[in-house]
């Protein structure tokens, strides 16, 4: 299983909010690509970004500080947060992104999406962020009509191989992974699935390994130290 520290931009800076809420958000690191080097030095391969505010805007304000990151940092950046038209996708991917995710496009414009996936393939995958059961969009601030499980058998359908699949309820709680989530999306989707919210101990990192993962995403946990990033990938490796 694949691990994903994380980084959230907000002003150019490393921060986390508490369940998608931009008013409870606390700063981490100003200078993100010292954090960025941090989680190299343990063992970090991947590094999961996300422009917290081009989630709400759908514009691009922390890009320089996203390619920064792909530049000087030595991982394998994967970035989302306000990609909603081919142009910042592009943008994103010349700058040398590993792989761009898209959110809010993904569940408003299939079209966008089926052109998107047709044409970058596996750089592309899809945030499914999840409240009460339904897609969240625009920075988690709106519901959409879509049930996760019908949007991830549409996902599959578009040729889509990789999905961010956040449980919102857990976000920055340090509460613990929804593993029932994981066990019945893993057991009915025939997709890479990444999971990201609550993961705040080893014994989640163990657990999402051991349903057969593809990836998990540490945010909180790693900044307060609740989880020890090396050891962490130890577990994965193992």
């Amino acid at each position: 299983m694949k691990l994903f520290p994380a980084i959230d931009l907000h002003g150019g800076r490393a921060v986390r909010l508490v369940r998608g809420d931009y008013a409870q958000m606390t700063v981490y690191n100003e200078n993100t690509v010292a954090q960025a080097e941090i989680f190299r030095a343990a063992g970090a391969e991947f590094l999961h970004v996300v422009d917290l505010e081009g989630a709400k805007s759908g514009e691009t304000p922390n890009f320089a500080t996203v390619r920064d990151l792909i530049e000087r940092s030595g991982l394998k950046v994967e970035v989302g947060g306000g990609i909603r038209d081919a142009g910042t996708v592009g943008r994103y991917l010349d700058a040398g992104a590993f792989r761009v995710i898209l959110g809010t496009a993904a569940v408003q414009n299939p079209e966008f999406l089926r052109e998107t996936a047709r044409k970058h393939g596996g750089k592309i995958a899809v945030g499914v962020d999840i409240r009460d059961g339904f897609v969240a969009v625009k920075g988690w601030t709106e519901l959409s009509d879509r049930t996760a499980a019908d949007f991830c058998r549409e996902l599959e359908q578009t040729g889509i191989a990789t999905v961010i699949c956040t449980d919102i309820s857990k976000d920055g709680l340090l509460s613990g992974a929804n593993l029932d989530l994981y066990r019945e999306m893993s057991a009915t989707l025939g997709l890479d699935i990444i999971a990201s919210g609550g993961v705040s101990s080893l014994g989640d990192v163990r657990a999402l390994r051991d349903i057969g993962l593809y990836g998990a995403i540490l945010g909180k946990a790693l900044y307060t130290g609740a989880i020890d990033l090396a050891e962490a990938i130890k577990i994965t490796e193992g």
